[in-house]
């Protein structure tokens, strides 16, 4: 009788204590975005009335303020996306193709989720640079469902940028072992189309913008 009420007590101690641990633990609030043209590493096409924006969270004290999960220790840089339409008409987004080139020509394409859960399933695993084989099902198990919530909600997902408006989110590169991978590197993103199918021209950010900025002064 006194193991059943002790073994009672120790179940209930786990149901009550759990939601404070729970609560303990930062939930993922996306960043509000900015006006695309107020971050400095950003690409304007005045002509079509679209700009693009990165900025990255290459920082363990920066990605802290956003992120629970410490993606850099798997090899993860993650860096805000944002698409800014001051076009009087919706552009498209279905088919971006984003793509960071380092200072020695390595091409990276944008992480998917599963390339993440991937990783963070295996982190012992090294980068894949070429074109992974698929795999029928997800890594998930071995990834907490708080990193599975974050990732789901931080990824860049928009398919469209209404007029007047934007869109932002999230991308994952692998810079496993690479010990300065923004200095002379370029992001690509290509693919938009604006509503009659026309393909913009591709958008070129240099990420030397955002190390040069000034930390403190506002973006312009």
């Amino acid at each position: 009788m006194l193991m059943s009420c002790r073994r009672l007590v120790t179940i209930l101690l786990v149901v009550l204590l759990s939601p404070v641990c729970w609560a303990g633990k930062k939930n993922f609030v996306m960043p509000e975005p900015k006006a695309a043209n107020t971050y400095p590493a950003h690409d304007a096409h005045t002509d079509e009335g679209v700009t693009v924006a990165l900025d990255p969270y290459d920082m363990a004290d920066k990605a802290a303020t956003v992120f629970s999960t410490h993606y850099s220790d798997v090899g993860f840089m993650p860096i805000f996306l944002i698409v800014t339409n001051d076009g009087d008409r919706p552009i498209s987004l279905n088919g971006m193709k984003a793509e960071l080139i380092t200072a020695d020509r390595t091409k990276i394409l944008a992480a998917t989720d599963d390339d993440l859960y991937r990783r963070l399933s295996h982190p012992s695993r090294g980068p894949a640079r070429s074109t992974p084989i698929p795999i029928p099902q997800k890594p998930k198990g071995s990834v907490n469902p708080k990193t599975l919530d974050e990732i789901q909600n931080a990824l860049f997902v928009a398919r469209a940028v209404e007029p007047h408006s934007s869109q932002a989110g999230f991308l994952f590169f692998d810079v496993s072992d690479m010990s300065a991978p923004l200095a002379g590197a370029h992001f690509y993103l290509t693919g938009l189309h604006d509503v009659n199918g026309n393909e913009l021209m591709y958008f070129e950010v240099a990420l030397e913008k955002y190390l040069s900025a000034p930390a403190s002064s506002p973006s312009k």
